[in-house]
């Protein structure tokens, strides 16, 4: 399949290079024209600008920072919508809101084409092993058309319902987990400073009721395992600032609902302490600092 790809920061990058492993034709797009560089060395068409990179292609994924960026690269003078031929699908991959969602949909339907919503899960070690999760938000009919599609960058496809489902999806997951790492880090802190052995606890923790994402594969402890952002200086993985933009979303989300979400609006201020104090880079993981006297590894 011929693929336009725009957007290729830490996320969008590998999965365009899953496309490309994939047998796919790939035009892509980014503000860094290195990382342009980078894809076209590995196979890739580099194109100029958004409108480029949608023109005589059979979809668009868009895969950027915010909604703002993704409405500047629909409908700006050089944007997806100047350049793309009608029937063409374009796949949103960004975390953004459902509200704005729908409005791009919407304008994508203007224009002849179809928008489908499908952020993933998996962080950087999963764009990069092609094992992400995405959630599809668009009719059945568009999620059959675009699951091959995805399915060369990940592993499971899953159809979360009508436009902007996938967005919903992806934000109520990220605010568990969100939630659940500040909740790690508060426990392992306490452990720390009661007496027990980190390693201990952690293996406790894991083979019992508390066992979780944020524990058995995240650890916000350094050492506890090996693997994960902590043991090296909570650098790489999904970094604080971006943590707390999904904690946004969500909270805007609710509020837009009159939903209540109490611990999600305090895990948000944990997070805004940690981007204040300038650890918006490191990974969220970090948000044990603020539970650690300095010092600390």
């Amino acid at each position: 399949m011929q693929i336009g790809f725009i957007g290729l920061g830490n996320m969008g990058a590998p999965m365009a290079q899953n496309l490309l492993k994939a047998g796919h034709e790939v035009k892509v797009f980014d503000l860094n024209t290195q990382a342009v560089e980078t894809l076209k060395a590995s196979g890739a068409q580099p194109a100029t600008t958004p409108k480029e990179a949608a023109t005589n292609v059979e979809y668009v994924i868009t895969m950027l920072p915010a909604s703002q960026h993704v409405k500047a690269v629909l409908t700006g003078e050089t944007g997806i919508l100047a350049g793309i031929a009608k029937g063409i699908t374009i796949i949103d991959s960004s975390t953004i809101d459902p509200v704005s969602v729908k409005a791009f949909a919407e304008l994508a339907t203007q224009n002849g084409n179809t928008f489908v919503d499908a952020p993933v899960s998996g962080g950087t070690g999963g764009a990069t092993a092609g094992t992400l999760t995405f959630m599809v938000g668009g009719t059945p009919e568009s999620y059959e058309q675009v699951k091959p599609v995805l399915q060369a960058m990940g592993k499971n496809i899953v159809h979360c319902g009508d436009t902007s489902t996938g967005q919903v999806a992806k934000i109520c997951n990220n605010l568990v987990l969100g939630i659940t790492m500040a909740g790690v880090s508060e426990a392992m802190a306490l452990g720390e400073k009661l007496g027990i052995d980190p390693q201990v606890l952690g293996k406790i923790i894991n083979t019992s009721t508390g066992r979780c994402w944020s524990s058995d594969t995240y650890n916000p402890f350094p050492g506890v395992i090996e693997t994960a952002p902590s043991t090296r200086g909570y650098t790489g993985g999904f970094g604080t600032d971006l943590m707390l933009k999904d904690l946004g979303l969500a909270t805007d989300a609710a509020k837009h609902a009159q939903q209540p979400v109490y611990l999600g609006a305090l895990a948000q201020q944990l997070y805004q302490t940690m981007s204040t104090q300038g650890a918006g880079k490191l990974d969220f993981s970090a948000v044990i600092k603020l539970y650690r006297k300095k010092g600390d590894a």
